[in-house]
């Protein structure tokens, strides 16, 4: 704005030339003024400095010619925006350009730009001036700072050293480097911290995640872990060996073969791969927390011509202390995880379990064994789980894994699933949290799962029927008072490996019978099959005389036995399991087999009345009746077949209606104006537990009713 002749002072008719010209002269604001042709017409000083061509060439020139000498992207909109500013007047403010310089290791500038019109005194458009502002710093500033802040939000979510590491180099990649990895210590991989009073260069590390940004024919980033990726082998001299021998991070701003002596591709594998990646310049980053040093995170530049700062060595100075703390509060819960998993195997409790469908014990030689667990789980219907498990490649992160995996078999009998299809499950899990989708082998890695045999068998009180089968582990033995003898069970492929692909034996136990359950260590004399028979038969006989005994004496009379023959390296602890099963007889469980009728719905009503009344159980009739009815009435309305009805007199008062449906009933609330879908929710109010179990064919809808 031009200050009025007649306001002005002494100065004031030069007041406006001066400013103009320090406008033009002196002013850190680039400003091109171009004619309503949008051709350049005049320039100040700071604009020559924007541009690698000499900026009085330009006079007279086109705006494109222009831009395209300035190496800006998106000419045409610019074009576009700045023809909008001298049709409308409407100036647009602080349009981010960016500025390509021709040098390829020169670092993309950028511009804010801002255009406004020209008007004479009379409202004439004599052209449009554009204001430029070098606002790169600024854009880097922010860039590291939105970095950082990505980093707080993300890295650090988890207790996964391994994951922690990956959400790291989801941050940096591409944004930061064009290719990352973070290498631990084994010892980190372990819970433990790397001695202090040993050279760190020399230890082993292992690659825990490996980040590399995509080509243009590549597909898009990609993560790896590697299990014995040893680099432990550091030449004197190189950015690895400085950073942990010095504990301060390295830059290499150009990596030049002339110019780094400790590169040598021809003996080490691991610089040849990095000159052949095309790499130019690299960081190197020690992971320290609390003290303690838990690896290296190393940065590199291949695709992205411009060369590392001092400016990237401080962000990445921040972004590797967060996560190297986070890293190390991994460690220590992994540390503390494995200590209580070491605790609760030592502290087993060897006592005995009495449910009603079973009496069992068990035993461990030595008695801090660590590989192996037991458990004897209830089940709907009055039944019972018997469960071994084992790690086949016992480490020190073995009992924490395998606490994970009786869990895990916990949490899915609650399903009520047959053995086979529960294994079936479980193998599905253990796979899926393998890296390339299971495992032979045990790695180093504590994120793949410990290979494990495990058994499952189901035993019925009412039916004496048991049901087993196993995912690697050692067939049951049944002792009848006919003797002794391998149940027939084939086992699968164990958790972690192959495939699942499992078969169910059936036996059915006469009175007196008992079910040793043991582990690979128990193995037959000068016999490579755990599940070889006639040994086992010769040798659990005279163990096995007298059924009658304790069953905690009957257990270390096995291992008397067994244990001396366990003399496998694979399997060091010896452990076994013996149950006494029992039996409820017509006394305590009563079933019947009522045709698909309405009628059925009554006759089912009347005999489950009946049979509580024989039971002395007069007080749960209209609640038992009424879960009758419902439960009875759904299996005629969805089944085809007959319908089997059993009550059973246990701990609680077990209804199980049965049919030849597959259909799985759901709970729902009925509207009031709703003619039915109440039974369920009816079932569920009166009942202490209730649910379904899948048969072969069709279900089981049982409820479970507190007695008096």
């Amino acid at each position: 704005m031009t200050t009025p002749p007649e306001e002005a002072g002494a100065s004031g008719p030069g007041l406006d030339e001066a400013v103009l010209s320090a406008l033009f002269t002196q002013s850190p604001v680039g400003l091109q003024v171009y004619d309503p042709q949008l051709r350049l017409v005049r320039v100040n000083t700071t604009t020559r400095f924007l541009s690698d061509r000499p900026v009085e060439e330009l006079l007279g020139r086109p705006m494109t010619e222009v831009l395209d000498a300035f190496h800006v992207e998106d000419v045409d909109e610019l074009i576009a925006a700045t023809q909008q500013v001298l049709t409308t007047g409407t100036p647009v403010r602080e349009r981010r350009v960016r500025l390509h310089d021709p040098d390829p290791e020169a670092p993309v500038r950028v511009a804010s730009a801002s255009s406004f019109r020209l008007e004479g005194a009379d409202g004439t458009v004599l052209g449009v001036t554009a204001a430029i502002v070098d606002i790169t710093e600024r854009v880097r500033a922010e860039e590291r700072l939105e970095l950082l802040d990505r980093a707080a939000n993300t890295v650090g979510t988890t207790l996964d050293l391994f994951r922690t590491a990956e959400q790291l180099g989801d941050v940096v990649v591409p944004q930061l480097a064009d290719t990352f990895s973070v290498h631990v210590f084994d010892a980190v991989l372990r819970g433990e911290a790397p001695p202090s009073d040993t050279d760190l260069p020399t230890l082993a590390l292992h690659r825990a995640v490996f980040r590399r940004a995509a080509t243009r024919t590549q597909q898009p980033p990609r993560t790896t872990v590697t299990r014995n990726d040893a680099v432990g082998e550091y030449g004197v001299g190189s950015p690895f060996h400085r950073a942990l021998t010095e504990l301060h991070p390295v830059l290499i701003e150009r990596l030049d073969p002339d110019e780094q002596p400790w590169l040598d591709p021809v003996h080490r594998r691991r610089d040849e791969l990095l000159l052949a990646s095309g790499a130019h310049s690299m960081m190197v980053v020690p992971l320290l927390a609390r003290g303690v040093v838990l690896g290296l995170a190393s940065f590199y530049r291949w695709r992205s011509p411009v060369p590392y700062d001092h400016d990237d060595l401080t962000l990445a100075e921040q972004l590797t202390s967060r996560t190297a703390l986070s890293m190390d509060n991994a460690r220590l819960y992994n540390r503390e995880r494995w200590v209580a998993g070491v605790v609760q195997h030592t502290a087993r409790d060897t006592g005995t379990y009495s449910q009603s469908a079973v009496e069992a014990a068990q035993a461990y030689r030595p008695p801090g064994a660590s590989s192996v667990w037991f458990d004897v789980l209830p089940l709907s219907g009055a039944r019972v789980a018997l469960v071994a498990g084992e790690a086949l490649a016992p480490t020190a992160h073995a009992a924490a894994a395998l606490g994970e995996l009786r869990a895990a078999v916990a949490a899915l009998s609650e399903l009520d699933l047959p053995p086979d299809e529960l294994l079936t499950r479980l193998q599905d899990i253990v796979s899926r949290n393998t890296p390339g989708g299971g495992s032979a082998e045990l790695a180093a890695d504590p994120r793949r799962p410990v290979p494990a045999a495990c058994l499952y068998a189901v035993y019925n009180p009412v039916t004496r029927r048991l049901r087993a089968a196993s995912a690697g582990g050692p067939a049951p033995v049944v002792v009848t008072p006919d003797g002794a003898e391998l149940l027939d069970v084939v086992p699968g492929p164990a958790l972690g490996q192959g495939v699942g692909d499992y078969a169910v034996a059936f036996r059915t136990l006469p009175e007196g019978s008992l079910v040793v359950l043991r582990n690979g260590a128990l193995a037959p004399p000068d016999q490579d099959d755990a599940n070889a028979a006639s040994p086992y038969a010769d040798l659990l006989r005279p163990a096995l005389a007298d059924a009658r005994l304790p069953l905690r004496d009957l257990c270390v009379t096995v291992l008397d036995a067994l244990a001396p023959h366990a003399t496998r390296e694979s399997h060091p602890d010896a452990a076994v399991l013996i149950a006494r099963p029992r039996a409820l007889g017509p006394d305590r469980a009563v079933t019947w087999e009522l045709p698909n009728s309405p009628r059925s719905v009554g006759e089912a009503r009347e005999l489950a009345t009946e049979q509580l009344a024989a039971w002395g159980l007069a007080e749960l009739v209209d609640d038992v009746a009424l879960v009758v009815s419902e439960l009875v009435t759904n299996a005629v309305r969805h089944a085809d077949g007959p319908v089997l009805l059993r009550l059973i007199r246990d701990r609680a008062l077990i209804c199980e209606v049965s049919d030849d449906s597959s259909t799985a009933p759901h709970l729902r609330r009925a509207l009031d104006t709703d003619e039915g879908g109440r039974g369920l929710f009816i079932t569920a109010q009166l009942s202490e537990r209730w649910g379904v179990r899948p048969a072969r064919r069709g279900k089981t809808i049982w409820a479970e009713l507190p007695l008096p």
